[in-house]
C-alpha cells in the first residue's frame, strides 16, 4: 500500500512527526520533491533533528529511505545530515538515491542569493538554497542528473555550456565573479564520490516493492499553498507540493496511492512572503509563536520566526481538497491550551464586501480580510492524553468545529512533539 503525507497550508504543519511516526510501520519512505529549502523537525529517543534532505524514515533499521527523482538534491546538505545523525548515535540508514535525480550546484545557491539581493524589497523571501535556479535549469535541460556524474565526457560538455550561459548573467546582470570550468568539474567529482554508495534505479526497486505488497510512504515538503500551480503564486516553491506529484517524483503508478494523509496545524504559521489572510501581529503573534511547535515557531531551515495566524478554515479546506485528503492529521493542538478564546477564520471578506468560503486567486486573496468566529478555550495542558474522549470538552468541540468547516475527516490529533504524543480518532466523515 502506498500512502502520502503532505501539507494543507504553507508548510510547517508538523509533517515530520507524522512521517516519523508512520515510518515505523513502513517498508519504504520516499522524498519525492523539493530540496533543502525546508525541513522536517523530528523528536525521538535519539534526540531532536531537523531533516532537510533525508527522508524521515532514517531512524528505523527496517526502512529503506529513497531520495526520488523529483528532489532537488543538495549533496553537501545530505552529507552533513548523514554525519549529524551518526554523531547522535543513529545507525547508518538504508539509503538509496535515484540515478535520475538532479543535483543542486553551488552556482544555483549563488544565483538565488544574487537575485534576492537584486530584487531587494520586492524579493520572494527565498531561503537562498538554490531551488528556483535549480528547477529552472532542470526544465531548461541544462541540469546535472546523478547518473551523469559518472561520465566525465558528458560532464565536460555540459560544464562548458553552463559556463557560457551563466557567466553572461553573472557578468552583466549581477556583476559577480564568473564560473570556472575546472572548479565545477571538481565540485561534480566530489558529489559523485559522496553519492556513489547510494545511487540506484529506484523506480525498479519500487516496482518490485509494489508487486510484493510492501508499505510505501511518500513524504511531501511544504504544503498546498506553496504549489506553483495551485498555491499563492508567485510566492510559491518551484516543485509541485501535491500528493499527485508523488507518483511522478518517486516513479510510481498514480493509481497505487491509496491514502493521502494531509497535515493541518491547529493554528496557522508560514515562513516567507505571500498572502496570509488570518495573520496576526505584535504581542499576540509573539506569544503564539513562542508557545507553538517544539521550542517555538521558527523555520527548521532558516531559523527565521514564522508568521503566525489563527486557523484558516478556507485555506485548509482548499488545501485538503487539492491534496485529495483521505485523512487529516491535526497537529500542535496542545499549543492553544493557554487561550481563553480561540478565533477561527471561517470566511474571507472580498474587496466588494461579499463573504466567500472559496479560496481565490492571489490577486484577490491579497485584498481579502478574515471573517472570524470565536470559540471558547480549554485552559489546560492536554499533553499526555491518549484517548480522544479524555480531552477537555471545549478542546473536542474545537476539533469537531474545524472538521465540520474543512469537510475532511480528522483521524489523528497530535498533542505534543514526541512520536507517542498522538490520539487516534474515529471520524464521522471517514469514508
Amino acid at each position: 500500500m502506498i500512502k502520502a503525507i503532505v501539507g494543507a497550508n504553507w508548510g510547517d504543519e508538523g509533517k515530520g512527526k507524522i512521517t516519523d511516526m508512520l515510518a515505523e510501520k513502513s517498508d519504504v519512505v520516499i522524498r519525492f520533491q523539493g530540496g533543502a529549502n525546508a525541513g522536517h523537525t523530528i523528536v525521538n529517543h535519539y534526540g531532536k533533528f531537523a531533516l532537510h534532505t533525508m527522508p524521515s524514515g532514517v531512524f528505523y533499521d527496517h526502512t529503506t529511505n529513497i531520495i526520488g527523482n523529483g528532489v532537488a538534491l543538495d549533496v553537501e546538505a545530505l552529507a552533513k545530515e548523514l554525519a549529524a545523525i551518526a554523531e547522535q548515535g543513529v545507525p547508518a540508514p538504508h539509503l538509496m538515491v535515484s540515478s535520475r535525480a538532479q543535483v543542486v550546484m553551488s552556482y544555483h545557491k549563488l544565483l538565488d542569493a544574487y537575485e534576492e539581493e537584486r530584487l531587494a524589497g520586492a524579493s520572494y523571501g527565498s531561503t537562498k538554497s538554490g531551488i528556483a535556479p535549480f528547477y529552472s535549469d532542470k526544465f531548461a535541460k541544462i541540469g546535472f542528473q546523478v547518473s551523469e556524474l559518472f561520465d566525465d565526457e558528458i560532464l565536460e560538455t555540459k560544464v562548458e555550456k553552463i559556463c557560457i550561459i551563466k557567466n553572461v548573467i553573472l557578468e552583466h546582470l549581477y556583476h559577480k565573479p564568473l564560473l570556472e570550468k575546472e572548479a565545477l568539474m571538481d565540485e561534480l567529482h566530489r558529489y559523485r564520490d559522496t553519492l556513489a554508495p547510494y545511487v540506484a534505479d529506484t523506480t525498479a526497486f519500487l516496482d518490485q516493492c509494489v508487486r510484493e505488497g510492501k508499505t510505501i510512504l511518500l513524504e511531501g515538503q511544504l504544503g498546498t499553498l506553496k504549489d506553483p500551480d495551485h498555491g499563492i503564486y508567485p510566492m510559491v516553491t518551484s516543485s509541485s507540493t501535491l500528493a499527485g506529484y508523488g507518483a511522478i517524483g518517486a516513479g510510481l503508478p498514480p493509481y497505487e496511492i491509496k491514502q493521502v494523509i494531509t497535515v493541518v496545524k491547529a493554528y496557522s504559521s508560514a515562513v516567507g512572503a505571500g498572502a496570509f489572510v488570518s495573520e496576526i501581529f505584535g504581542d499576540e503573534a509573539d506569544e503564539l509563536r513562542n508557545r507553538g511547535g517544539d521550542g517555538g515557531e521558527y523555520g527548521a531551515t532558516t531559523g527565521r520566526p514564522r508568521r503566525m495566524g489563527w486557523f484558516d478554515a478556507v485555506a485548509s479546506r482548499y488545501g485538503c481538497r487539492m491534496q485529495g485528503a483521505t485523512d487529516v492529521a491535526f497537529t500542535v493542538l496542545d499549543a492553544l491550551g493557554y487561550r481563553d478564546e480561540i478565533p477561527v477564520c471561517v470566511g474571507y471578506r472580498m474587496p466588494d464586501g461579499t463573504v466567500t468560503q472559496d479560496f481565490p486567486v492571489t490577486a484577490i486573496l491579497e485584498k481579502c480580510e478574515p471573517v472570524l468566529e470565536v470559540l471558547p478555550g480549554w485552559k489546560t495542558d492536554i499533553r499526555g492524553i491518549r484517548n480522544y474522549e479524555e480531552l477537555p470538552e471545549n478542546c473536542r468541540k474545537y476539533v469537531e468545529f474545524v472538521e465540520e468547516r474543512i469537510g475532511y475527516p480528522i483521524t489523528m490529533v497530535s498533542n505534543g512533539a514526541k512520536r507517542e504524543d498522538i490520539i487516534y480518532r474515529e471520524s464521522p466523515l471517514k469514508r
